[in-house]
């Protein structure tokens, strides 16, 4: 089952801002306060790029809701390196973790950052 629809389906929550001890509202709700942008644009960012999207949802809809990096390698047009840096970026984002099981390194996202980012994109609710 593909984690992305899972946390689509998820009710979505309030964004906890742990350093202002605040909940931020979806946006449609609530302007964010600079607290929330400030933690929210870097994991934004780091899926502003399609091979990252792409890479995201290829880990997340994985069987298993993880990814041999063997098995993203053929997915794209871009050399071994260039998978690893964008690799790197999600990851530093906290989007996905990775852990090495002899030679190859295995991805797995986030379920609490994704549905940290799909709770702030919240439509408004039904008034």
């Amino acid at each position: 089952m593909c984690q992305i629809r899972e946390v689509v389906n998820q009710k979505l929550l309030p964004v906890i801002d742990a350093r202002e001890g605040a909940c931020c509202e979806p946006l449609a709700r609530e302007p964010l306060p600079q607290a929330g942008a400030d933690e929210l644009a870097p994991l934004f960012k780091a899926v502003a790029d399609p091979v990252r999207l792409r890479l995201l949802s290829l880990i997340a809809c994985h069987d298993g809701g993880e990814s041999c990096v063997c098995d993203l390698l053929d997915a794209f047009d871009v050399t071994a390196p260039s998978v690893s840096y964008h690799l790197k970026i999600l990851r530093e984002a906290g989007l996905i973790s990775s852990e090495r099981r002899g030679t190859w390194v295995y991805y797995r996202v986030n379920p609490d950052v994704m549905a940290r980012m799909s709770a702030v994109l919240a439509p408004p609710a039904a008034r």
